[in-house]
């Protein structure tokens, strides 16, 4: 009856429901401009609630951060450009169904899988909380390590069938990301005495660089391309499409959940991994994945909508955040006079249920915000090259001089602009290489710190085939290679056979 009345709170206080409707409202528009994310939000509400009674603080840093990770797909469908990490995976389908006139159904697709994967993850928060906590805490150094490697065995599924150029395109990402000062010897790094690069590369800067400037600049060279014009009849999904896509839903979902609740991990690299499963699961895609498939769109959207609920599980049952939003409101309700930790749902169970209730309110919100303005939001595509080529490149530097007010990181975005022209123009994909940078610290911290503890590389090694965790991790790697090797050979030998038949002709 108390947990009744602990979930009912937001609706017999209607001001709470007010901040959380006014936090998803902005968080939508602020996740859909590049380089505002929802940690940048939340940051800032810190001290612009600290005043503030706990409850409203709560409600409204909730709806920021549930309408920022939807809101960076829609720069990802209609410009390529992810308005926040957790939408690199989005981009790689959405973009091709906006350059076929689908933006009006992609968003719509986009809109209920980030519903679902929210109820879902609020779901295993309010169900589940101390048992994932629990498996969370049980992951050790090396099974963080072989998390890493799984997400760079991805590089072969995101946005190119050739595992050489994607592995080319990761590496680069990864000799990008070791720049800056080493976390353990804080020893410089690649930086040649430019004070700037110490604290390293940032990627979101990269993202906005990678995809957007990229993006125009490969469009500038396409002068005949016309605007698509955009179907906006029929937005939200039938009932019909969502079921034929519930599996594949649940599925990344609790994947979502699951990466969601490893400290450090969070929705961009749930909405990865799910992207890849999917990739190897669905067996008969309506068109090829990144040619605009919709499993593309229903996989990381589900995920990482589904890892904001992951995240607060440790957070309030451990004290440890789940994604840097997480970290950010630890500090807020420690300033509020709470303490996140095995004792908050004991001596404060009211707080744990209104964070579970205002979650639902959100995902309510999320519906009716995520499904208006979309046919207003769609005519950016249908704007004149000349005209929105131009708000792309301003559009990008405003996003990578929000990062952090600094100079340096345009020229870092520009750069990085130009290094996507060149990989696209050469067909090398440039989503790995922003997974390599992303998956870089987690890569070398962890396997340093499982040498140290396991006492060298053979004892670390060894370590593997001792933990249940470990082995499982270490037998979808080999799964992973070996599927993706057999999807390999095939292309190859498909390539070879097609070649033959020119020759012939």
């Amino acid at each position: 009856m108390e947990v009744l009345q602990y979930l009912l709170i937001p609706f017999t206080n209607p001001i709470l429901l007010v901040f959380v409707a006014v936090g998803c409202f902005a968080g939508i528009y602020i996740g859909a401009i590049p380089g505002l994310s929802a940690t940048m939000a939340v940051s800032l509400l810190v001290s612009f609630t600290f005043g503030w009674e706990t409850q409203s603080a709560i409600a409204l840093m909730i709806g920021i951060f549930v309408g920022a990770v939807y809101g960076g797909s829609r720069s990802a469908i209609l410009l390529n450009i992810p308005g926040a990490p957790a939408a690199v995976a989005t981009a790689l389908d959405g973009y091709p169904m906006a350059q076929k006139g689908e933006a009006g159904r992609a968003m719509g697709i986009a809109t209920t899988q980030s519903v679902i994967g929210t109820i879902i993850g609020i779901i295993a928060l309010a169900c589940f909380a101390p048992l994932v906590s629990k498996l969370a805490l049980k992951f050790s150094s090396v099974d963080y390590l072989l998390l890493g490697i799984m997400g760079m065995m991805m590089v072969g599924s995101l946005g190119s069938k050739s595992i050489f150029r994607g592995l080319t395109a990761a590496a680069i990402g990864v000799l990008l990301g070791t720049v800056g000062m080493d976390t353990m010897t804080s020893t410089p790094r690649f930086t040649y005495g430019i004070t700037y690069l110490l604290p390293g590369v940032n990627y979101v800067v990269a993202m906005i660089g990678l995809f957007g400037v990229s993006e125009a600049l490969i469009q500038i060279t396409m002068k005949d391309i016309q605007p698509v014009k955009q179907d906006v009849k029929k937005i939200i999904p039938s009932l019909d499409t969502i079921k034929k896509y519930i599996p594949l839903t649940l599925r990344s979902s609790l994947v979502g959940v699951v990466v969601g609740a490893l400290p450090g991990a969070g929705g961009d690299i749930a909405a990865l991994l799910t992207y890849d499963q999917a990739k190897r699961t669905v067996k008969n895609p309506e068109v090829p994945f990144g040619q605009g498939a919709v499993e593309g769109l229903v996989a990381p959207e589900s995920a990482n909508n589904a890892a904001i609920g992951g995240a607060f599980i440790p957070m309030l049952t451990l004290g440890i955040p789940g994604d840097a939003v997480t970290a950010v409101m630890i500090g807020a309700l420690t300033i509020h006079g709470l303490k996140p930790g095995p004792n908050l749902m004991t001596t404060t169970p009211d707080l744990f249920y209104l964070i579970v209730s205002c979650l639902l309110v959100a995902s309510v919100c999320l519906v009716v915000f995520g499904l208006t303005g979309v046919k207003i939001f769609t005519k950016i595509v249908e704007i004149p090259r000349g005209i929105l080529l131009p708000l792309i490149i301003i559009l990008s530097v405003v996003g990578a001089y929000a990062i952090q007010n600094s100079l340096y990181d345009i020229f870092w975005m520009l750069g990085f602009g130009v290094l996507g022209y060149f990989l696209k123009r050469y067909d090398y994909p440039v989503a790995p290489c922003v997974l390599g940078i992303i998956l870089t610290k987690l890569l070398e911290e962890n396997y340093r710190r499982g040498v140290m503890l396991k006492k060298g590389v053979l004892g670390m090694v060894g370590s593997i085939f001792t933990s249940p965790i470990s082995l499982l991790l270490f037998l979808l790697i080999v799964f992973m290679f070996t599927t993706q090797t057999q999807t390999y050979k095939k292309w190859k030998e498909k390539r070879e056979a097609a070649k033959a038949a020119k020759k012939e002709k």
